[in-house]
């Protein structure tokens, strides 16, 4: 695991969502403050408020790559094209690595109720399936950002 990998993992283990345990492991590199990464990313974990569509580790590395392609070009324009390039990449290797970038086709378990969140602390699938998620997203986002 790298330093960024290990940053995230704590901070998953600690209680921050997937999310938000991306995202702050950017925070220094990218340039903006731990806590307003948490606070802006704190909806985006379970897949988007635990709706479980898009993968809260995915959100926390499209909103890296939204940062770093900002600090990048001045032209909103030129961000913009930069950014959706680089998402699409992620979401492409994301995808080929984990199934889906689905919250509820990688958990298999309905995250808002009670049956579901019982499966995923038995299954230890936040250890298993999360924890991969975010390193992978760190991974892809690491390789999205140096190019």
């Amino acid at each position: 695991m790298n330093s960024k990998q290990e940053k995230a993992i704590r901070s998953f283990r600690e209680g921050l969502n997937c999310a938000q345990a991306v995202i702050t492991a950017y925070s220094e590199e990218l340039g903006f403050k731990r806590d307003l990464a948490e606070r802006i990313s704190v909806g985006f974990g379970g897949g988007m408020g635990r709706l479980q569509e898009t993968c809260g580790a995915a959100t926390g590395a499209f909103m890296a790559l939204g940062l770093h392609y900002s600090n990048k070009f001045k032209d909103n324009k030129l961000r913009k094209e930069a950014t959706y390039k680089a998402i699409q990449e992620f979401a492409a290797r994301f995808e080929a690595a984990n199934g889906s970038l689905s919250c509820k086709l990688l958990i298999k378990a309905d995250l808002r109720t009670d049956e579901g969140q019982r499966y995923i602390k038995e299954n230890k699938l936040h250890d298993t399936v999360c924890e991969k998620c975010i390193k992978d997203a760190i991974t892809i986002a690491d390789d999205l950002i140096t190019l």
